[in-house]
């Protein structure tokens, strides 16, 4: 029996009292120079919140003591919610005052309670959580050690306002350290880290590391988010030297004992500017209308093995981000983009799924083979689309069309089996020479992109079947079922808004209603609320499946280049790999963290850059006008989404010039006191920028112009213009009685 089976049985024997460390080792008849091992052990399991530290550095089982270890995920209010290892359990709720000095994704101890009862928060009756609450009681580990923020001065003091508006608390520098070069100045860009804080009600104090520069100087907005999240830009020099060692070719003694498929018709499409390609296919029709099928990913466990030290890099790293201006790449590009890409006529190494499917798409057969390949051909999706859009020319491009048609018999038989439609269009943000934004493209999720998303999908899919079968254990790709109490309420306003939701908490009802909304005015509108309400998806160590796309059994296989998950997984079905529950739970809630790390520093490049030129049109006085779509409305006013920039943004209720607004809960809109004008969800409003918030990263607009939704009839009666001496009448409208018309459904 290992260590950590032996702690565990000790922790759960019914008289075993609370023990430190010591009188664990002493109880464990081990001597003290194993005592070593059991705190590294006792550290590991604390981590992985399969055991608690109390308050006395005392030990013991999560369940005994109500007390649960995991990452806290904060929120703009102070609050936050609390997840842990063990994807089938709860997250719990944590409101802003039982949440001590812990920040974003955090390994914290929480101490469970009852559901909180209602409270108000800003004047408006918030509902208790559904799930359990708690409390934080410890900050187990940090996630970050530094933190950055805008340098601010008072009379006596210089403080930091942080970035991330997660972090509710500015940081104050009692004593600012100004002989460094260049000296700190007020409103710049800083890098601190947090050296005291005692509690919640005190304001934490630091010291200042770097200085990064003005917020208006060339790249200080991207180094400011790469300093943020703590993001790697450079690798170890070992870890060059180890992948200059690999060379530039497959060799021979690579290619041995591997199946030779370099005479397939395989094809490669990927994002015009990609650099890394892991994924390629080829289809060939055979016997009885059925279909071969042929996934190929780049072999990444082949180069890279375990414990060397690209390996420890990559781990540590976790994915590739993709930044507006650069990526920050898993793997040196010795081997993300040269010896693991698989360019077009050149050898490489792969690991291959073959699938025997029949004409309707129905899985017959899947095999697992080592291979080496070597691809005839590297499309972007927009050339394999005109190619989809005319009648093909030679055999490359009819394999194109033969794989698109059984891409979608995929896809439908996908969405019949209960899986979301929830694609929303992708804004890709375009930058000239000085960095500022030049375009903002609208990419589709069309036939070309959906060829292969079916096909990856079915491979992801293929090898956790596989795992299944064997038995053995594996990082999975989870995703959990929705909030129900975010459901009800999306459901009702959806009856606001004259739509039948049916009951959303059923996965094919919500996929129905979701398809039934193609072509529909009010089609992002739910899709994003849908969104809202859905959990996000991790690693875990349970195969608890996959919600959004109704998979019992799903992985991540498809991209070694770009994320360590698919590695591991990798190395377990093609080199029978065993990794112990502990390591694989700890690579889990690592890759886990990275990967929103990761995400949000993606999504705050964008932002800054969008926000940075809506600025730019404020500070010249000439600002732009854009088409805005309601998607919820609140005491405060709309919330719109900005069509042609891909941003958020909010309309003040008050700010809004054509009328008095006053929200009405019952009908899910604003409507107005003397015109009668409504706004409400779906609506398409002319707006412009009003203001920026670039340390809150908040854009707020003001209406130039209303244009009412399609098939929603307004109500344009006016007020009648008083008489002499008489008092105008502010007294509510009649409310329009008439039954809506309802959109007409898009033909398919």
């Amino acid at each position: 029996m290992n260590l950590e089976n032996r702690l565990l049985r000790l922790l759960g024997r019914k008289q075993y009292v609370p023990s430190g460390a010591d009188d664990i080792t002493t109880k464990l008849e081990l001597g003290q120079a194993q005592a070593k091992d059991v705190r590294a052990e006792l550290r590991n399991l604390v981590r992985l919140g399969r055991v608690v530290r109390l308050p006395d550095k005392c030990f013991a089982l999560p369940g005994d003591e109500d007390l649960v270890a995991g990452r806290i995920l904060m929120n703009r209010r102070g609050g936050g919610r609390v997840v842990t290892t063990d994807a089938t359990q709860p997250s719990i709720d944590i409101a802003p005052n039982a949440a001590r000095t812990a920040m974003h994704n955090d390994r914290v101890l929480v101490q469970v309670d009852s559901p909180a009862p209602t409270t108000h928060e800003r004047g408006r009756e918030r509902r208790a959580p559904s799930g359990p609450s708690g409390r934080v009681v410890e900050v187990l580990e940090r996630a970050r050690t530094q933190v950055v923020g805008t340098l601010e001065k008072s009379r006596q003091l210089w403080y930091v306002v942080p970035s991330d508006p997660r972090i509710t608390h500015d940081i104050y520098l009692p004593k600012l350290d100004q002989s460094a070069k260049p000296k700190a100045k007020r409103g710049d860009r800083v890098v601190v880290e947090i050296t005291e804080w005692p509690s919640r009600h005190n304001a934490p104090e630091g010291k200042l590391l770097e200085v990064i520069g003005s917020p208006s100087a060339p790249g200080v907005d991207i180094e400011s988010v790469i300093r943020q999240y703590e993001l790697p830009t450079r690798f170890p020099d070992s870890v060059k030297a180890e992948a200059r060692r690999l060379g530039a070719k497959v060799t021979e003694a690579d290619r041995k004992g591997r199946r030779d498929c370099r005479k397939h018709c395989v094809v490669t499409i990927d994002p015009v500017d990609a650099r890394d390609f892991d994924d390629a296919i080829s289809l060939e029709r055979i016997e009885g209308r059925r279909w071969r099928l042929w996934v190929h990913i780049a072999d990444v466990s082949h180069y890279v093995t375990p414990k060397s030290a690209l390996d420890k890099e990559a781990r540590q790293r976790g994915n590739s981000t993709y930044l507006i201006d650069r990526v920050i790449p898993m793997l040196p590009e010795e081997l993300s983009n040269e010896l693991c890409s698989l360019k077009p006529g050149v050898d490489r190494l792969a690991r291959s799924v073959e699938f025997v499917l029949s004409g309707n798409g129905q899985v017959e057969q899947a095999k697992f083979h080592s291979t080496v390949i070597c691809s005839k051909r590297r499309f972007s999706y927009e050339e394999a689309m005109a190619i989809l859009s005319r009648e093909p020319a030679g055999d490359i491009e009819r394999m194109l069309h033969d794989a698109h048609r059984l891409a979608q018999k995929l896809r439908q038989a996908r969405f019949r089996a209960g899986a979301l439609d929830l694609d929303m269009p992708e804004h890709k943000v375009l930058l000239d020479a000085k960095g500022r934004l030049s375009e903002v493209r609208r990419v589709e999720n069309d036939v070309s992109h959906q060829l292969i998303e079916e096909f990856m999908l079915l491979a992801n899919e293929g090898v956790a079947k596989e795992i299944k079968r064997r038995r053995v254990k594996a990082i999975h790709r989870v995703h959990d079922k929705p909030d129900t109490e975010k459901l009800d309420d999306l459901r009702a306003r959806a009856a606001l808004m004259g739509l039948r939701a049916g009951n959303l908490a059923d996965q094919k009802q919500a996929g129905k209603f979701l398809a039934g909304l193609k072509g529909h005015l009010l089609a992002d509108v739910f899709r994003i609320g849908y969104l809202r309400c859905m959990k996000r998806a991790c690693y875990s160590t349970e195969p608890i499946g996959h919600y959004g796309l109704a998979k019992d059994d799903y992985v991540h296989f498809t991209s070694p280049i770009r994320r360590y998950a698919d590695l591991i997984v990798h190395r377990i079905v093609y080199q029978h790999a065993k990794l112990d529950d502990t390591a694989l739970a700890t690579a889990a809630d690592h890759i886990s963290l990275t990967e929103r790390n990761s995400a949000d520093a993606e999504i705050d490049s964008k932002i800054i850059k969008l926000l940075t030129h809506l600025q730019r049109q404020l500070d010249r006085k000439k600002p732009e006008t854009y088409t805005a779509m309601v998607t919820d409305v609140r005491h405060i006013g709309a919330m719109v989404d900005i069509t042609e920039l891909g941003l958020k943004g909010l309309v003040k209720r008050f700010s809004m010039s054509d009328d008095h607004y006053r929200f009405v809960p019952e009908r899910g809109r604003l409507i107005g006191r003397q015109r009668g004008n409504e706004i409400a969800p779906g609506d398409q409003l002319k707006v412009e920028i009003e203001a920026i918030d670039l340390q809150k990263k908040q854009a707020d607009f003001r209406v130039i112009k209303t244009k009412p939704s399609e098939g929603k009839k307004k109500n344009t009666s006016r007020s009648r213009k008083p008489r002499r001496g008489q008092k105008p009448d502010h007294s509510p409208k009649r409310r329009d009685t008439q039954k809506q018309p309802k959109a007409k459904r898009r033909q398919k």
